[in-house]
């Protein structure tokens, strides 16, 4: 079938709400608790499909086909790897070395096929993404790219970034149109290195204020039986603590926006090009008010938290359209989920 819709700009809008989601976050909690974890597979397909469908551009919400059995057997392929992993790692025996080639080995193969699964089991009007990555690709790029940046002790990790964003991106289909990407690695190092400045900035200026002296001079006067003023102590350790945290909670976020906004303006489909302005100091906020209203509520603010979150990202986002979008559906394909699983079980985030 043929998609069309008319030339101009069209925003991605997201019309989910915290409350309605809650009813489904609360449901998916307390069945997969029962279950045992076995309504998980069914959960995250109800969790998909809501955010997915309630995620519109030109008037049409996107929408999930995985099948939760499918996702299911992947989840339990996954567990069971992380098992042998985790023990062969406790055991501290040489079979843990056979065990992590053996994962190196297979790991490329399911990563390529979680983006695979994922790209399939979307859809907008009708019409499915695919992906039509190699398999000689995914191991170039996970595992020859990933052993680059581990020897260069991560020099080579915007390198890598790129590349596997390059190869994620111009793979892409939405039905018979290919995506593209234009990003340099050029523009990676530079965020990379732009973020890395901000965190020497803040260590630096805590080493200024004297926090890292103070404490040293705390700790050699105990050495040498001193009288250590406690609720001096408390407040320099506190300060650095809470620079700490503001550091961990704000890096994360800011780093995002950057790469987010950098990888989707350089991705094209077809002739069309896809804008993206996430605020950084925007999504630094949301994260950490999030993180401080879950902490209040003991959990219970999670769904609005996500609602939020996912609003904040997808409106920034819109397609910049060349004349009339219009796409031709390809053909169906049979795709499992075991790569989807084992890459969230490993907590490998391609999504980006």
């Amino acid at each position: 079938m043929n998609t069309t819709v008319s030339s101009g700009s069209e925003p991605l809008r997201f019309t989910g709400s915290g409350a309605e989601y809650f009813g489904i976050w609360i449901v998916n909690l307390l069945l997969t608790l029962v279950t045992f974890g076995i309504y998980s597979a069914w959960a995250k397909v109800r969790r998909l499909q809501y955010f997915y469908r309630h995620t519109e551009v030109a008037g049409s919400s996107f929408d999930f086909h995985g099948s939760p059995t499918k996702i299911l057997i992947g989840r339990v392929v996954a567990v069971l790897l992380l098992v042998v992993y985790n023990y062969s790692v406790r055991l501290h025996s040489p079979l843990t070395l056979f065990v992590l080639i053996g994962l190196a080995v297979i790991m490329p193969w399911l990563l390529r096929n979680s983006l695979r699964f994922r790209l399939y089991n979307t859809s907008w009007r009708g019409t499915r993404f695919h992906f039509r990555g190699t398999t000689a690709g995914s191991y170039r790029v996970f595992l020859l790219n990933g052993f680059l940046a581990l020897i260069t002790l991560y020099a080579m990790l915007p390198f890598a970034h790129q590349r596997l964003k390059a190869y994620q991106h111009d793979n892409s289909w939405f039905g018979r149109t290919r995506c593209s990407f234009h990003a340099r690695a050029g523009s990676f190092y530079a965020i990379y290195l732009g973020v890395l400045g901000v965190v020497a900035l803040v260590v630096g200026a805590c080493l200024a204020l004297g926090v890292g002296r103070a404490i040293a001079g705390y700790l050699k006067l105990k050495a040498e039986h001193g009288h250590i003023d406690p609720v001096a102590m408390i407040r320099t350790v506190g300060v650095l603590y809470l620079v700490v945290a503001l550091l961990a909670v704000s890096v994360g976020p800011l780093f995002h926006a950057l790469i987010t906004n950098l990888i989707w303006s350089n991705t094209r489909l077809g002739a069309h090009r896809i804008e993206c302005r996430m605020s950084p100091p925007g999504l630094v906020w949301i994260t950490l008010s999030n993180f401080v209203l879950v902490v209040l509520t003991l959990g219970l603010y999670i769904p609005f938290a996500s609602v939020r979150l996912a609003r904040f990202q997808l409106e920034a986002i819109s397609v910049k359209t060349a004349g009339e979008l219009q796409f031709e559906a390809a053909e169906p394909e049979a795709i499992g989920a075991v790569g989807e699983e084992a890459a969230t079980a490993f907590d490998f985030d391609i999504s980006l």
